[in-house]
C-alpha cells in the first residue's frame, strides 16, 4: 500500500501549495480507516519540504516517481520516501529514503543500535543506515517483481536536522553505513544527497514501477519451522527489523556481561506475529556459534518443540537437537547456573510444578532463572490458555527480586503475521472483549477475514487453501470429547444438518498435526496449534462463547470433558466464584484469540451459535 504518489513535478506542486501533508493525511485515513497523530503530521510537513529542496534540480527528472509512506508487504513497517526512475541504460532504480526528525543521538555498544530522545525520553533504537537497509532487504526477499526483474533498490537516510558529530557516522556503524548512506544537516549534505540520487535516477519512472512493486506477486511466506534448517546452519533467513534487533542485540549484549554474581533476566513481551520466536531462534544460534556460550531453547508447548525436531532430523543427531530444544520441567533437578542463557519462548505457558502429576519442582520460573546467569522470557499474557499457565510479567518479576538479578524489559509491537495487520489484532481484543482497543474496523486491512454459515463450506475451502502448500488447517474451542482416541470409527464433532463430520487430531500424527501431510482433514486444538503458523486458519468457535444482546459470555460447562484446559475451575468455583469465573472467561477468550491468530494470510470462522455469527457479521460490517 503507497499513502501518496505522484511523480517529481507533481509532489513540488503540492509542496509549495503547502497541501502535501494534508493530502497524506487525508489519503492515510481514506486507506487504513485510522486517525494520525499532529506529530506525524507535522514530520510529514517538516520533512517534505526538505526532501522538495533536494529534488529541487534539474537534473534529477520531473517525471521520476515519488512515493510516501509504503507499506512493505505482510508488515506494518512503512518506508517514508521513496524515489523511482531509470539509471542512463534505462534500468529501473528505487532509492529508498528513511527520513528522520533527529538533532543528536548517543553511541552504543550493540550492533546497529543508536540511543536517541524520543517524546517519552532517551530510548534505543535502529541507527538509520540499519533501519533503510534492513527494509530493502525486506522488500528484496518479499517482492517477487523487485527480484525477477532486476530491480535496484538503494537505500540511504536523511537527518536534516543532525549537525555532523562524532556519532552518526561513528566507525561502529560503518558496515551499514556503506550500505545506506547518512545525509545531514546543511547545503552541503543537501548536495551530497542530490548527487547520491543523480548516480542513479537519469531517467524518469516511464513504467510504473511502484505500482508494478505494490501489486507484485509475493512471495510465500516463510514459516519458522520451514526455515529452521537454514537458521541453525548459520543463514540469514530473517532481518530482524527495529524493536527485533533492539532485542537481538540486548540478549547478546546481556550474555557477554552475565555471571553466577550478576544474573540478568530479560522480559520480552509481544503478541501473536511479533517475532518472539524469530528473535529467540536467531539468538540461539549465535549465542552457540559465535559467542560459543551454552543456551536453550526452552518452551512447555510440545507442538513447536515437536515440529522444529522435525524439521531438523538428518541434519543433526537426536541428542544434539534434544541439547538445543527442550521442555520447561527439566530444570528442577539442574544444578544452578548449569547453561549460560535460557531462551523462554511461550513464557507465558510455563507452570508452578513440573512432572506429568504435576509434583516436581517449587516452581518452574524460579527454576529456569537459577538454571543460568542470563535468562530471556518471551511472553503474551493474552495467550495463557489453562488454568495452571503462571507466566506473567509479575510472577517474572517476583522470582527475579528473590533471585537478586537485575530484570530488563523490551517489547515487540510489529506484526508480522495476519499480514502484518496490527490492526486485526486489535479489532480481535475488541470484539473478543478482551480489551478497548481504538479499532473498530477491519476496513482497509490486507487480511482475508471470512465468516461461514456452513461448516462444511469452511472445510471445503481449508482442503483448497491447503492444496497450495499444506498450509491451512481446521481447528476449534475443545467443547467436544475426543471419543475417536477410543473408537476410531467414531466422529468428534458432528454438525449433522450441515453433512458435517471429522475427528480431532489423532495420536498418529499427535504435535507434529500442523504438519503431517494429511493431517487437513483432521481438526486441531489450542494444544496443538499454539506457537506455530499456518497460512490459512479456519476456526470452529463452540458453544464456550456465545454474544447474547452484544454482550460476549464465556461458557466454561460447554467444555469437552476430555479438555484439562479448565482443570481446577470447579474447586476454585467453590473457593471464590468471582475468580474463578474471571479466569475461566480468560482462558476461554485467549484460547481463541490465539485460535483466530494462528493464519499468516486468512482466517475463517464458523460460529455454532447463531447470535454469536451474527455479533461476528455485524461488527464486520463496521466502517472505520
Amino acid at each position: 500500500m503507497i499513502i501518496y504518489q505522484a511523480n517529481k513535478e507533481r509532489f513540488l506542486h503540492n509542496l509549495l501549495s503547502n497541501e502535501i501533508h494534508e493530502i497524506i493525511e487525508e489519503t492515510y485515513k481514506l486507506k487504513t480507516g485510522k486517525r494520525v497523530s499532529r506529530n506525524e503530521v507535522r514530520s510529514w510537513q517538516e520533512s517534505m519540504r526538505f526532501m522538495g529542496a533536494v529534488l529541487d534540480d534539474t537534473e534529477i527528472p520531473n517525471d521520476a516517481g515519488v512515493s510516501i509512506e509504503f507499506t512493505i508487504p505482510q508488515t506494518a513497517k512503512r518506508v517514508d520516501f521513496i524515489l523511482t526512475g531509470q539509471n542512463s541504460i534505462k534500468e529501473d532504480q528505487v532509492i529508498i529514503i528513511e527520513l528522520k526528525q533527529w538533532e543528536s543521538c548517543e553511541l552504543t555498544n550493540k550492533d546497529a543500535i543508536v540511543k536517541t530522545r524520543f517524546q517519552h525520553g532517551h530510548v534505543e533504537t535502529s541507527h538509520p543506515s540499519y533501519q533503510a537497509w534492513s527494509y530493502g532487504e525486506l522488500l528484496n526477499q518479499l517482492n517477487e517483481t523487485v527480484y525477477s526483474e532486476g530491480i535496484t533498490l538503494t537505500p540511504c537516510a536523511y537527518l536534516h536536522n543532525y549537525s555532523e558529530d562524532a556519532v552518526i557516522r561513528n566507525a561502529f556503524y560503518q558496515d551499514y553505513l556503506d550500505k545506506a548512506p547518512v545525509f545531514l544537516k546543511g547545503k552541503h549534505e543537501k548536495q551530497k544527497l542530490k548527487e547520491f540520487i543523480k548516480k542513479f535516477v537519469k531517467l524518469g519512472d516511464h513504467s510504473n514501477l511502484m505500482f508494478r512493486i505494490d501489486n507484485g506477486k509475493i512471495k510465500p511466506s516463510k514459516s519458522l519451522a520451514d526455515s529452521l534448517k537454514n537458521m541453525i546452519a548459520g543463514n540469514l533467513e530473517f532481518i530482524m527489523l527495529d524493536e527485533q534487533k533492539i532485542v537481538y542485540e540486548t540478549v547478546l549484549n546481556l550474555a557477554k556481561s552475565s555471571t553466577a554474581i550478576n544474573k540478568n533476566v530479560l522480559i520480552v513481551q509481544g503478541g501473536p506475529g511479533t517475532g518472539k520466536s524469530v528473535v529467540a531462534i536467531n539468538l540461539l544460534v549465535h549465542l552457540i556459534k559465535d559467542q560459543e556460550l551454552v543456551a536453550q531453547y526452552v518452551t512447555k508447548n510440545a507442538a513447536p518443540r515437536a515440529v522444529y525436531e522435525a524439521k531438523l532430523t538428518g541434519s543433526m543427531k537426536k541428542s544434539a537437537i534434544s541439547n538445543l530444544f527442550t521442555g520447561s520441567g527439566a530444570y528442577h533437578s539442574i544444578d544452578k547456573n548449569s547453561f549460560d542463557v535460557l531462551l523462554v519462548d511461550e513464557a507465558h505457558r510455563l507452570n508452578e510444578k513440573s512432572g506429568i502429576f504435576k509434583n516436581l519442582g517449587e516452581n518452574q520460573i524460579k527454576e529456569i532463572i537459577e538454571a543460568a546467569p542470563l535468562s530471556v522470557f518471551f511472553i503474551d499474557e493474552d495467550q495463557k490458555v489453562t488454568f495452571s499457565d503462571i507466566g506473567s510479567k509479575e510472577e517474572i518479576e517476583k522470582w527475579t527480586c528473590a533471585s537478586k538479578a537485575k530484570i530488563h524489559h523490551l517489547t515487540l509491537e510489529s506484526q508480522f503475521r495476519c499480514n502484518g495487520s496490527n490492526g486485526y489484532l486489535s479489532w480481535l481484543d475488541k470484539i473478543l472483549d478482551i480489551r478497548e482497543t481504538a479499532n473498530f474496523s477491519l476496513e482497509g486491512l490486507d487480511y482475508d477475514f471470512r465468516i461461514f454459515s456452513d461448516p462444511k463450506k469452511l472445510q471445503e475451502l481449508i482442503f483448497e487453501k491447503n492444496k497450495i502448500d499444506n498450509k491451512a488447517r481446521l481447528v476449534a474451542g475443545y467443547c467436544w470429547n475426543w471419543i475417536s482416541r477410543n473408537d476410531p470409527s467414531s466422529f468428534d464433532i458432528t454438525f449433522s444438518e450441515f453433512n458435517f463430520e471429522m475427528k480431532w487430531n489423532l495420536n498418529t500424527d499427535g504435535s507434529l498435526w500442523i504438519q503431517a501431510p494429511n493431517s487437513v482433514t483432521e481438526v486441531g486444538c489450542i494444544h496443538t496449534c499454539q506457537g506455530l503458523e499456518v497460512d490459512y486458519i479456519g476456526v470452529i468457535i463452540g458453544p464456550d462463547l456465545i454474544v447474547r444482546n452484544g454482550k460476549v459470555i464465556t461458557m466454561p460447562g460447554a467444555r469437552a470433558k476430555t479438555d484439562k484446559s479448565l482443570n481446577g475451575f470447579k474447586k476454585l468455583l467453590k473457593e471464590s466464584p468471582i475468580l474463578a469465573k474471571a479466569k475461566a472467561d480468560e482462558i476461554i477468550k485467549n484460547t481463541y484469540r490465539t485460535l483466530m491468530t494462528r493464519g499468516m494470510k486468512g482466517c475463517y470462522i464458523f460460529c455454532t451459535d447463531l447470535e454469536t455469527k451474527a455479533y461476528f457479521e455485524n461488527m464486520l460490517l463496521i466502517k472505520g
